[in-house]
């Protein structure tokens, strides 16, 4: 009868350590860069009401679709009378930059036993603000508990904005629209500056410079595709550096 229990509670103890983990990870609601997450979503909750696009279908998106960027994208899309597919082609280009995160991201995150369903269910909440505290955060998580780790980190910040959303677009006529655009403002500054302080790499930081360089020249010539073609010309100044560079440490 002794033996019988023992795996029991062995499974009892995991069990509790993977979600002390979890609990670890959700307490980052709290941090710097969670709260200027949310404060962005009150910007977006006064977007949303202001294009039109009702609760519902705002806390949808932010539920499902997750990405800030491509949120307000979508929005835009449909305030400018886009069609259906033409919508999901601008959402779909920006959230490519997410690829490259994600294919960063997943190896920091995977256990020695991590079932490749886990990886692919939690892979839908990396967005910048779980990539950034993520990456700062998981060296210091054992391997076979970093899933558990994320896990709580993502579904709070995702489950916490769309509740910001929902309540402030209730509140949304009394705010005035200074505020929203205030508040909205903060998540491109923070992305910018948590972005440039966790490169690992100088061409990060060429990326980023050659694209605030250029996207005023690109905007002025082609607004329609400004965020595109600022992508596509950053993307080769930054290829044109890395290859002088590797001339340059080879010779």
């Amino acid at each position: 009868m002794a033996d019988s229990g023992l795996p029991s509670h062995h499974a009892d103890e995991n069990l509790r350590t993977r979600f002390s983990w979890f609990l670890s990870g959700a307490s980052l609601i709290t941090s710097i860069p969670a709260l200027i997450l949310m404060t962005a979503h009150v910007g977006f909750a006064g977007f949303a009401s202001e294009n039109g696009v009702t609760l519902l279908q705002a806390t949808f998106m932010v539920a499902i679709i997750w990405a800030l960027p491509a949120n307000i994208v979508l929005i835009g899309a449909i305030a400018g009378g886009y069609s259906l597919f033409g919508a999901a082609i601008a959402v779909g280009l920006s959230s490519i930059r997410l690829m490259p995160m994600v294919a960063a991201f997943v190896p920091e995150m995977r256990g020695p036993k991590t079932r490749k369903i886990t990886l692919l269910l939690l892979s839908h909440f990396i967005a910048v603000t779980a990539w950034v505290v993520g990456m700062e955060r998981l060296k210091h998580v054992p391997r076979d508990m970093r899933t558990s780790y994320f896990a709580g980190l993502g579904i709070t910040l995702t489950l916490t904005n769309t509740l910001v959303v929902a309540v402030v677009y209730v509140l949304s006529t009394d705010f005035p629209p200074m505020v929203f655009a205030a508040l909205f403002f903060l998540t491109p500054m923070y992305f910018l500056t948590s972005l440039w302080g966790s490169a690992r790499d100088r061409s990060v930081h060429v990326a980023m410079v050659s694209g605030l360089l250029l996207f005023p020249v690109i905007h002025s010539i082609a607004p329609a595709y400004d965020l595109l073609l600022t992508g596509v010309a950053g993307g080769i100044v930054t290829m044109a550096y890395v290859h002088l560079a590797k001339r340059s440490a080879a010779g």
